[in-house]
């Protein structure tokens, strides 16, 4: 029998962001007969809990508190030059290669775009394979100019292969022909996530539940959510909303002014915010619609796959991978971003046709089901692993 071949995935940030679930749901589901998992994260948090209890190999190798810090809209800037921080990156990608040689590792999986940067050069240093697999949008729009320009130029020299977690996110990449890249969706896991089956009668009802999942930040949009709860509620004055989530990397003003917002809009008593949960998908379960107010488009969409999976009906924006997800109309509702009145409208078609709100929660899990879980993902990433050690497996 043949021994498995390593695989090291590296993520700068131990924090529990989209990326990061992605990584877990990924490394958890692999064929351990032929892939074995070693994850290395530069910071301690929630995921090195999560992957050890799944029984993942993981090391926290720390990186400068000011490296993990940087915010990516600043990657590929003079920012870290400027702030002394450069030299502790490189010393960093030193140790990251000598881990890679002494653990035997025979390909680097890198995980955000800090991750692709630090853990590219560190495999390249130790001359083992990399794949970067991109989870944020490279576009202009979503990042900084020089940003976008530094990265799709390192997206040539650094990657033997690329991962784009959508459509959306591989056209923004603007590669040339012949290079070796993907695209593999963020599969959700189903296991143990059963269909919510009462949506019509739970719609019906006089109290029902509407939320928002997600970091609080101003591009996802919590303040577009509260405006159209205003609306939402002047006809269903029983109608409660919750906002679930925390405000991360420095993002906690917008946070107060969005809880400004609720009193401001007379919705204190019907609004809760949540903050941080562990327990997303369990919160999932208990509302009677998912909506998604990004006002810039999303990579992909895991929050909008999740409430589909889970049976709910979903109201999300049309823009970056959301559409590829959402059949409009079929299996979820779409609706223009930054535009609070067309999402108020979406959610109060569903509450006002239970019926067909049921027959859209159904199709959107059976999309779900049929594209989109960590199964049919797994099986794309170890094809990936696969064409990349060839020459090893044989």
């Amino acid at each position: 029998m043949k021994t498995p071949m390593r695989i090291l995935y590296f993520d700068n940030t131990a924090a529990l962001g989209g990326g990061e679930i992605a990584l877990l749901h990924l490394v958890a589901a692999l064929d351990r007969e032929r892939f074995e998992p070693v994850v290395v994260l530069a910071s301690e948090g929630p995921l090195h809990e999560k992957l050890v209890s799944a029984g993942i190999e993981t090391h926290v190798l720390l990186l400068a508190p000011g490296v993990v810090q940087t915010r990516k809209d600043s990657l590929g800037s003079g920012s870290l030059l400027k702030a002394g921080l450069i030299v502790r990156a490189l010393l960093y990608v030193v140790r990251l290669a000598r881990f890679i040689a002494k653990q035997h590792i025979d390909l680097v999986h890198t995980n955000s775009l800090k991750a692709d940067v630090i853990g590219g050069c560190a495999a390249r240093l130790a001359r083992v394979p990399v794949v970067w697999h991109i989870r944020d949008r490279i576009a202009d729009d979503y990042l900084p100019r020089k940003v976008v320009a530094v990265f799709r130029w390192l997206l040539r020299v650094v990657p033997n292969c690329v991962i784009a977690n959508s459509e959306a996110t591989f056209r923004t990449l603007q590669l040339p022909t012949g290079t070796n890249a993907n695209v593999v969706a963020s599969g959700v896991v189903h296991d143990g996530v059963a269909p919510m089956l009462e949506t019509a009668a739970r719609l019906a009802s006089e109290d029902p539940l509407i939320g928002i999942v997600g970091r609080i930040s101003p591009w996802k949009g919590q303040h577009i959510f509260l405006r159209a709860a205003a609306t939402v509620r002047e006809r269903f004055p029983r109608a409660r909303f919750q906002i679930i989530g925390s405000a991360l990397f420095n993002e906690a003003e917008y946070e107060k002014e969005v809880r400004t917002l609720a009193e401001t809009l007379g919705l204190s008593d019907v609004v809760e915010f949540t903050g941080f949960r562990q327990d997303v998908l369990e919160l999932i379960a208990r509302l009677d619609i998912l909506a998604h107010a990004s006002t810039t488009g999303e990579p992909f969409g895991q929050v909008v796959a999740e409430g589909m999976i889970a049976g709910k009906p979903v109201v999300a924006t049309n823009g970056g991978g959301v559409p590829e997800i959402i059949e409009d109309g079929i299996s979820g509702m779409l609706v223009p971003m930054d535009d609070a009145p067309a999402l108020a409208a979406a959610i109060l078609w569903l509450m006002e046709n239970p019926e067909k709100a049921q027959e859209i929660a159904n199709a959107g899990r059976q999309r779900i089901l049929n594209h989109f879980t960590i199964e049919h993902t797994v099986q794309k990433v170890q094809k990936i692993y696969d064409a990349l050690l060839a020459d090893r497996l044989e």
